[in-house]
């Protein structure tokens, strides 16, 4: 990825949102030839001359102190998710270019992790990384996601799912959301890890081939997915409201553990239980092991 070219539409996309009114300046007369504030007000607000910020925004974070991000981020009204992207931003900058990396593959989840998400038998659970690749699931974790596990590709990609599967369409009730939401956190990573060519890989392969994805990655909006409500429309159970939790885990960094759950007595409740009978009917029909794929074809409602 282009990292200046990151830092650059990054903050621009943020000041251009923001008006003079909003910043709390007055409103100059004459006609303002970009949306939201000029990079002077911005300066301004900040406490540092023009040519200095205006460096900033052409990709010179390298220098800037964390006194100067803060004014950044309150000249610009950054929200949490946006300032830590800022960070990230920066502290690539310091560090400089590396030689491109290729994650190493799927096949190292610990076996301590899987025999908890085994564990799990009431509720969908799985482990991702940062690119959103699913990395292990517990039985009804994939029964959840059985048609993004309905493919050949492996790792299974939530983000390739969304955006080049016409199944996520109908899956997720409001695709729109779900589909900025990836984007948002892609966005995220891409600043924390920029130098990770599995992820600039992915980035690539989803501009080139979704349109959609690309407006979406242009906006430069960015958010933390911790936790959540997730809907969904499963092909065998129907409507699915479901909350989430993603859980960072210390000792596998880039790894975090996401659990879903509904409220008791509720008919998303009732939903996950068809779903856990369903799942382990087909198990004892295929004769299949967890680690397999689930898959629906024909099923028995």
């Amino acid at each position: 990825m282009d990292h200046r070219r990151e830092i650059r539409e990054f903050l621009s996309s943020r000041r251009a949102r923001i008006t003079p009114q909003q910043a709390g300046l007055p409103a100059w007369g004459g006609i303002r030839r970009v949306p939201g504030l000029r990079r002077e007000e911005v300066a301004l607000l900040a406490g540092v001359s023009i040519d200095y910020y205006t460096r900033l925004e052409r990709g010179g974070l390298d220098r800037a102190s964390d006194s100067v991000l803060d004014a950044i981020a309150g000249a610009l009204q950054l929200d949490e998710a946006e300032r830590a992207h800022l960070d990230d931003l920066a502290r690539s900058a310091r560090t400089g270019p590396r030689r491109r990396r290729r994650s190493a593959r799927p096949d190292g989840i610990r076996p301590e992790l899987q025999r908890i998400l085994d564990a799990m038998t009431d509720t969908p659970a799985y482990l991702r990384n940062g690119r959103r690749d699913l990395l292990a699931a517990n039985r009804l974790g994939q029964a959840l996601y059985s048609e993004m596990y309905d493919t050949v590709d492996r790792p299974v990609n939530v983000a390739r799912f969304v955006f080049l599967d016409p199944r996520a369409r109908s899956f997720f009730l409001d695709w729109t959301t779900a589909a900025r939401d990836m984007v948002a956190t892609l966005l995220i990573e891409a600043g924390r890890s920029p130098h990770d060519r599995s992820l600039t890989d992915l980035v690539g392969e989803l501009s080139t081939r979704s349109d959609e994805f690309a407006t979406f990655w242009a906006s430069r909006n960015v958010r933390f997915h911790r936790s959540g409500l997730k809907d969904v429309h499963h092909p065998v159970v129907g409507d699915l409201h479901l909350s989430f939790e993603a859980l960072d885990l210390p000792a596998d960094p880039g790894l975090s553990l996401v659990v879903y759950s509904a409220q008791p007595g509720s008919a998303s409740d009732d939903g996950l239980r068809l779903l856990a009978s369903w799942s382990a009917d087909l198990s004892e029909q295929a004769g299949a092991s967890d680690a397999g794929p689930v898959r629906v074809d024909g099923p028995d409602q």
